[in-house]
Order: structure tokens, then sequence, then C-alpha cells
């Protein structure tokens, strides 16, 4: 009798792009850990060779992205369901903005909030004197111009093509390579081009994840040191990094509703209450003044800040310009990882809802945000209570957060607050990005069902391994500017997925098939 052959078990993981992923990983990191000064020395190099080169490049994307956004909103793509047009959304538009602001902002706006201003007073644009008044309302309008519609447009101009695949084409892939299919065509997909795509997307995304793991905890660090009247050490750092981690694994393993979801809506209550507190124990009236004055001169300056390149000083330029060509880079960096993410809590939603939803709920807190921690650091800077540009100059901005907080009435208890929720911004940022690498590893039908929570752990462990390497060698500046590289290529590859949310679309006519029919007269059903 013939004895079966043993079935080879099918690996859980997609090896063909996570290993060549993994080993590039790999060898960034031993090269910045042998050659840290040397590496950091050479990518300064390139990044300011293009930022000289390519600077109008850089801003005429994210532009121009927030206009493909605009289009594909109020078109008859907009009314395209990412689902069953007559089921409702899986989520409930408290919960789905949360989740979105939680993914969009992470615990960044806490530190650009309180702090940015400051870099831009101290080196202003438009020719405006260095610790002026009008620099320090300029640096906090350029800080919430930070998050406005270019950031937030170029982290969901992924997610129509990807939310598509999967819900509407219900494909069991959601990966970049299978959204470019329709464009590329099978051979190039299933191929060596196929898996160049894949791997540039896990290995910017790795990356970018270390990188906001290791930008994230001088937040905390700084705060818990002040509270402890201890010195930040790399033991210290090393167990607050840890706690983390356990944080966001755990929110990672019981999955999107029982972790994100939850935490995220929790920390929109906690975030509100800790504006109304500040508000109310810190300069309240100075705050709403300041907040109004500075929204004012966002709305007065948007076009300056969006297309500023300093053309006419040949010797030099300002803060702002390399940064936001280098902000507008490491965002496209985290375009596709958001992109995924949007797409896969967007289920049952329109893309006009999906892609409103993103340009508007994250960056009304980012303002909210900005307005109170900015308005607090400036008028400490203002009222000689704090030498907030002084501390930023000669300690770093680091040292300036608690410095600003400490100024306060129970100072000991706003610590604890905004601590407590810029680690649970970090965290929900970081469980989406090992939930939605995870699914983007996986073998799995990603059309039917949740990636393995051992994979979940895994994208955990790999992203904290390389967070704590590079912490410990002095590395994260140079791959924070790597990531910032790779947003070169990555901006290529949203700018096909634009266009192949639309080619299937058009394939499919899904603004007739696929909308919900109770919301739509039969005229329009008919366009």
């Amino acid at each position: 009798m013939d004895v079966p052959k043993r079935q080879k078990k099918k690996s859980f993981v997609e090896k063909k792009i996570v290993i060549p992923s993994i080993v590039i990983i790999a060898i960034i990191s031993a090269l910045f850990a042998m050659y840290t000064s040397e590496s950091m020395e050479l990518l300064d190099n390139i990044f300011n060779t293009l930022v000289d080169t390519f600077k109008w490049g850089y801003l005429w994307y994210a532009f121009l992205i927030v206009i493909a956004a605009l289009l594909f909103s109020f078109s008859k793509y907009g009314k395209v369901v990412l689902g069953d047009p007559a089921q409702k959304p899986r989520y409930s538009l408290f919960e789905y903005a949360s989740i979105l602001i939680a993914m969009g902002l992470g615990s960044t706006v806490m530190r650009t909030g309180l702090t940015q201003w400051s870099e831009v007073a101290n080196d202003p644009p438009f020719g405006l004197d260095a610790g002026s008044m009008e620099a320090i309302l300029a640096g906090n309008s350029y800080s919430m111009f930070l998050w406005t519609f270019q950031t937030f447009a170029v982290f969901v101009m992924v997610a129509p093509a990807m939310g598509y695949l999967l819900y509407v084409r219900k494909k069991p892939r959601m990966r970049i390579s299978e959204a470019c299919r329709v464009i590329f065509g099978d051979k190039f997909t299933d191929g060596i081009g196929g898996i160049v795509l894949d791997v540039l997307f896990l290995v910017s995304i790795l990356a970018g994840g270390a990188v906001t793991l290791g930008l994230g905890t001088p937040i905390v660090t700084y705060n818990l040191a002040e509270l402890l009247n201890i010195d930040v050490t790399f033991p210290f750092t090393l167990i607050v990094t840890l706690v983390w981690v356990l944080g966001f694994s755990i929110s990672a393993y019981v999955g999107i509703d029982k972790g994100i979801k939850r935490l995220s809506t929790w920390n929109m209550y906690l975030a509100g209450a800790f504006a109304v507190l500040i508000i109310v124990i810190g300069p309240g009236i100075f705050i709403m003044n300041f907040f109004s004055d500075s929204l004012r001169y966002l709305i007065s300056n948007y076009m300056n800040f969006s297309l500023y390149t300093n053309s006419l000083d040949l010797e030099g330029g300002t803060h702002i310009e390399s940064h936001t060509v280098f902000w507008f880079a490491y965002n496209a960096t985290w375009a596709m990882l958001h992109g995924v993410f949007a797409a896969i809590v967007s289920k049952g939603r329109t893309i006009k809802e999906m892609i409103l939803t993103y340009l508007m709920a994250p960056m009304l807190l980012s303002w909210l945000a900005t307005g109170v921690l900015g308005g607090l650091s400036v008028h400490r800077q203002v009222t000689d209570i704090l030498p907030v540009l002084d501390i930023v100059q000669n300690q770093g901005i680091e040292a300036s957060i608690p410095a600003v907080l400490s100024s306060l009435p129970i100072s000991a208890i706003v610590l604890i607050l905004f601590t407590v929720i810029a680690t649970i911004f970090l965290i929900t940022t970081l469980d989406s990005t090992t939930y939605t690498v995870a699914t983007y590893m996986s073998n799995q039908d990603m059309s039917k069902s949740t990636p393995y929570k051992s994979l979940r752990i895994l994208v955990a462990v790999l992203i904290t391994v390389l967070a704590l390497t590079l912490m410990s060698v002095g590395g994260l500046s140079p791959l924070e500017v790597l990531s910032g590289l790779m947003g070169i290529p990555i901006i290529i590859i949203q700018i096909l997925t634009v266009f192949a949310a639309k080619k299937m679309m058009d394939e499919d006519r899904a603004w007739v098939k696929n909308v919900r029919k109770a919301r739509y007269s039969t005229t329009q059903q008919k366009d």
C-alpha cells in the first residue's frame, strides 16, 4: 500500500518579501552601528543635495496630492462603498475618527505642538527677525501647518486602492504590488517587480516604526526623569521602552476592536480633559487669543508655507525650507502604512467618508493640541517666566518639554497626564503599525481573517530590537534621514496607487454598482 507523502506545511508569512526586508534592515543597522558618524555624514550629504535639487518637487507633490484627495472625494468615485453597500460601517463615526487620529498623529503631535515653534522662531522665514513676536507667531502657525491637508492627504491616498482591493474585489493579499496589478499586469506583479514594491514597503515601515519608537521615547523619559528627579540614561530609556513595547504588543495581540479602538477612544476623552486642565490652571485667556492669532496667520500664509522655497536667498535658507521637505518626504515613507491601515478600518465607509475623515479629524485635533500646548510654552517665553528659546538652543527640545510643564501649578499631575497621553498615542500608533505590517506579511486571506497573533508579536519584537539597537549607538538620526530618503520611491508608488484606484473603479463601474442605493437618485446612479 502506498504511503501518502506528507504535505509540506505552508509558511504563515510571505518569505519572498519578509526575508529580504529583514536582511536589508539588519545590514543597515549593522552599518549604522559600526560607522555611525560616517553614515550620518553620507546620508546628510545625500539628503541636502536632494533638498537643494528637488525642494520644489516635494512641495508640489504634497500640494497636488491634496487636489487628488478632493477630486476623489467630490467626484463620482467618492460615492463608492468599500464593502457591501447594504451593510453599516464597521465603526461609529466617533470610533472611526478616533482610530484614524490615533494612527495619524501619535505622540509626535505632543512634541511638535509644545516646542516646534521655537525652532522656527530661532531661524524664521519671510525675512523676520529671530526671536521677534512675529517670528514666534509664524513658528506656532507653522507647527499647525505641519498637521494640515498635505500631511493627511499623503497618509490617506493609498487607501482607496487598498480598500477597494480588499473589500470590493475581495483579493486575499492586500499588498502594494497587488494594487498596481491593474497598471503593470500579471507578469510584473507576480515577478521581481512586485517583490521589489513589497520589499520597499516593508523596509520603509519597519524602519519608520523603529524611528517612531525611538523618537517618542524621550517625550516620556524626560518627563519621568523630571518627576523622579533622576538623570536620563540608556538603562532608564530601555526600561521605559520595554514597558511601552509591552503595551503596544498586548494591544496588537488582542486586535483592533479590543485594543486599538478602546485605547483610541479613551485617549480622546483624556486628551480633551488635559486641554481643559491646561486652560483652567494655565494662561487660559492668552492661550485662546494666541490660538486665534495662530490660526489667522496660518490661513493668511497657507500658500506661503505650502510652496516656500526661499529661492532668492542664494547664500542659505531658514529652518522651514529643509524641514518642510523632510516632513513631506518622511510622511511619504509612512503613506503606505497609513493607507493600508485606513483601508483595513474603513469597511462600509464610502471613499469620500474615508478621505474627508482622515483629512479633517486628525487635523482639527492637532490644531487644538498646538494651540493649547504651543500657547502655554509661548506664554512662558514672552512673559519671561521661562527662557524656552534658550533651553531649546542649549539643551534641546526634549529638555524644554518638562521645563514648560513644570512651570504650571500641580506640575506633577500635569507631567503624569502628559506622559500617559503621549504613551497611549505612541502605543496606538505602534500597535496599528504592528497590526498592519503583520497583515502585509501574512499569507492568509485578508478579506476573510486577521493576521496571526504570533505574527503580530514577531513584528513588535522586530521593531523593538531595531529601535533599541540604534538608540544604543546613537543611530536613530541617520535612520530618520534614511526614512525620509526612502520617501522618494514611495512617492512614485503612491501616485501609481492613485491611478490604480481610479482604473479599478472605472473597469468595474463601481460608482454605479457599489454605492448606497438609498442615498442616490436613479439619475445619479446612471452617470
